[in-house]
């Protein structure tokens, strides 16, 4: 096979990743407004990493001893950096914040990647990249900025929950890229959630979960919305992410926030909302930044 025919089936691979991981992703938003409707957003989060851990329990026991003892702290930090703590920091703001506000914020992942990997992981970047990043997230506020779009800014503390959220996700990008990039992506993610389990139980005992009457048709559809979301929204997502992240670098892997709009329009249109030209022409704004981070 000549440099080129690979160059393209791997380039192919990576958008491939890169749609699915924003279509999944940008699902998230209404499966935890769902899991809210009869859970607390703690017992949200944890049936979500929970199930997350146990569907990747198997394949964790079995790479266990093929992961060097030295990797372990990392890949664990990975995931209490890349899941567990904006698991809940999600939960916790979407409370009081509207989506809109959320996926404005969760926006910032790119900006603070780029940020922290200049600043503590000597992370060079040419200017197409930075210049991709700026655009991408110019072509997102413009977006969600849209006079008939209503942003609640009334619970900017809880809004700073989703601020955190970026800034984890920006540091575990970049640790894992400089870390653990001779670590399999599946590796990463089943140990990392499986590490997770106990504390996850422990969060639903203390906030009384099991005293629910978990039959009931309002907690099991709750329950059901977080459990979809554990073995799509994080186990799926997160491994497909770390794949993504080894082929096509820090940068824009993480632009993978900004591909949740499209999403967001997606499922306005199911539900009958109107698209404006205005909407379509910040989506190419959006898209012409991914393409130029891609370069």
């Amino acid at each position: 096979m000549t440099f080129a025919a690979v160059y393209m089936k791997n380039s192919a691979l990576v958008w491939i990743f890169f749609i699915v991981i924003c279509f999944i992703w940008g699902s998230s938003f209404i499966l935890m407004k769902e899991g809210m409707v009869a859970l607390s957003p703690y017992q949200v989060a944890s049936v979500r990493v929970l199930s997350a851990g146990l569907v990747l329990l198997p394949v964790a026991i079995q790479t266990f001893k093929k992961v060097p003892r030295s990797k372990m702290l990392l890949i664990a930090l990975s995931g209490l950096l890349g899941t567990f703590f904006p698991a809940y920091l999600f939960c916790i703001a979407e409370t009081k914040i509207d989506s809109s506000l959320a996926g404005i914020l969760n926006a910032l992942t790119p900006l603070f990647t780029v940020f922290i990997g200049a600043l503590f992981f000597q992370l060079r970047l040419p200017f197409k990249k930075i210049a991709g990043v700026v655009t991408g997230f110019a072509g997102l506020l413009l977006l969600l900025l849209d006079p008939g779009k209503k942003i609640q800014l009334q619970f900017w503390g809880y809004a700073s929950f989703v601020l955190l959220a970026t800034i984890c996700y920006g540091a575990n990008v970049n640790m894992v890229n400089r870390y653990l990039k001779d670590t399999g992506s599946k590796e990463i993610a089943a140990i990392a959630f499986a590490i997770l389990i106990p504390s996850s139980l422990v969060i639903l005992y203390a906030t009384g979960y099991f005293k629910l009457d978990l039959l009931a048709a309002g907690v099991m559809r709750a329950t059901l919305a977080s459990i979809i979301l554990g073995i799509f929204g994080t186990a799926i997502a997160s491994i497909m992410f770390y794949v993504l992240l080894k082929k096509a670098g820090p940068v824009f892997s993480s632009m993978v926030t900004y591909g949740i709009p499209f999403v967001a329009i997606f499922w306005g249109l199911l539900a009958g909302e109107e698209v404006t030209v205005r909407q379509i022409l910040c989506l190419s704004v959006i898209l012409a930044g991914v393409y130029f981070a891609r370069k």
